[in-house]
């Protein structure tokens, strides 16, 4: 059985909250729950499997969403952000640091998947002899599990090559229990033989999905390099709440302030000017207050069109991604947040940053092209889906049906109310979702189950 997740962003708490302890204890029960029931087989005879693989498809540690980014400013030693030489010792450095509060923060989360890996949790009931579950013992038999990493955009950083990251991957793997060696975490399939291996059993193809979206992935730079999302990212969505509260927290009140952080769980991210706009409303903020955030905004802005990887992202004779963001940030530093609606949705449709589905790229697949693959699986959008691509009959003349899933994410969401959409009104609510793949004759035969819950704030 191979089961597959996405997008945890787990953070060291300074910019937003990841999802609770209580998802992963739910999580472990489900997979239980999935491995006695893959057990099982197509001649309806029950027969424990011999192992569990869980895919982690990147987004999983967020070291991009941290106020530690923050801590040492321009010219000072030690300051770096994610398009710094990623070879310097300053930047190992940071990402070492945010890496260590992250599995720190998430302590007894990661200690639910640790506890996975090394036995403590899936033990499930033996077969009798008549082929079904036997009930009157108390023997249990440990089902193994591996857990394997992989990496998106906001988690990049692991598959840099180098010692000194050799060291950090090291840790990250103690700590999640992963099977991962220490060498850069995959980003493609490609550069794992344990991945593809695994793929080839299953008839999958998964990557996270952020190849697919301009702004958080530059082909120039390829998964060893930082994009204009990283830019957006720390310089607009991370650092407004730090820059209000360090300017204004004095005349604003706290639940203010801690709606402000939540701003890195607002997707798409190129809505947050409605994000604020709409806390500002909500927290009945004083209008001579909000004059003081909207020119902090319209700074931040200025300085993040001003720096230099901006600049060198921008294309000479073609609208591109920065020629869109500048559109959105000039425009917003001439007029109130709430204004700013229109030209999000024009820029989101221009470059699909809306887009919450794959399921087009998937069919340029070459293993949906020489039919070596069905199951086609990404990550990224945090919209779980599953999309009918194709179905063809093999050389025994069955059916084989090709699909497109999206693994959705497992995070503190805050989506806009339809209702009166121009209130700016945000609902949280937290997801978790997962995919599980079987092989052979488990699940009676079964191929896949897409599961998606949701647990109230």
């Amino acid at each position: 059985m191979l089961i597959i997740i996405s997008d945890l962003h787990l953070v060291d708490g300074t910019c937003g909250v990841p999802i609770t302890t209580a998802a992963f204890n739910l999580f472990a029960d489900r997979i239980k729950e999935l491995a006695i029931n893959a057990s099982w087989r197509r001649d309806q005879t029950y027969r424990p499997i011999e192992s569990i693989d869980i895919l982690l498809l990147g987004d999983i540690l967020d070291p991009l969403h941290s106020t530690q980014w923050f801590n040492e400013s321009p010219g000072q030693p030690g300051f770096v952000r994610p398009w710094s030489d990623p070879q310097s010792l300053a930047f190992a450095t940071k990402i070492r640091q945010i890496t260590r509060s992250i599995l720190q923060y998430n302590a007894d989360s990661i200690k639910i998947l640790r506890d996975l890996s090394e036995g403590r949790l899936i033990r499930i009931n033996p077969a009798d002899r008549q082929g079904r579950i036997a009930q009157s013992t108390r023997e249990r038999i440990l089902i193994p599990v591996q857990i394997h990493y992989m990496v998106g955009n906001h988690d990049w950083y692991y598959h840099l090559p180098g010692t000194i990251f050799d060291n950090i991957r090291r840790e990250i793997i103690n700590q999640l229990g992963l099977s991962n060696p220490f060498s850069p975490f995959p980003h493609e399939a490609s550069e794992s033989y344990l991945l593809q291996k695994l793929f080839e059993q299953y008839k999958v193809c998964a990557r996270h999905g952020d190849v697919y979206d301009s702004l958080n992935f530059d082909p120039t730079f390829g998964r060893n390099g930082s994009s204009l999302g990283d830019a957006f990212s720390i310089e607009m969505v991370s650092r407004i709440p730090w820059e209000v509260k360090r300017q204004l927290g004095n005349d604003l009140s706290p639940e203010f302030i801690q709606s402000l952080r939540n701003i890195v769980n607002v997707r798409p991210t190129l809505i947050t000017p409605l994000w604020i706009s709409g806390q500002l409303k909500q927290n009945n903020v004083p209008k001579s207050e909000q004059e003081k955030i909207k020119k902090i905004w319209d700074e931040l802005a200025k300085e993040f069109l001003d720096l230099e990887f901006v600049h060198s992202l921008d294309r000479h004779f073609e609208f591109d991604a920065v020629d869109a963001l500048k559109v959105l940030l000039q425009f917003s530093s001439q007029v109130s947040f709430k204004t700013i609606d229109d030209i999000v949705k024009w820029i989101r449709e221009w470059f699909k940053t809306g887009e919450s589905t794959f399921s087009r790229n998937a069919l340029k697949e070459p293993a949906f092209q020489n039919q070596t693959s069905q199951f086609f699986v990404y990550g990224h959008t945090h919209h779980p889906e599953i999309v009918p691509l194709d179905s063809y009959h093999d050389a025994r003349r069955k059916p084989v049906n090709q699909m497109c899933f999206n693994t959705g994410t497992w995070h503190t969401y805050y989506d806009l109310a339809v209702s009166n959409p121009g209130e700016e009104k945000f609902i949280p609510y937290q997801i978790l979702s997962y995919l599980s793949f079987y092989k052979d004759d488990q699940r009676g035969g079964r191929r896949f189950e897409a599961w998606t819950g949701s647990l109230s704030e």
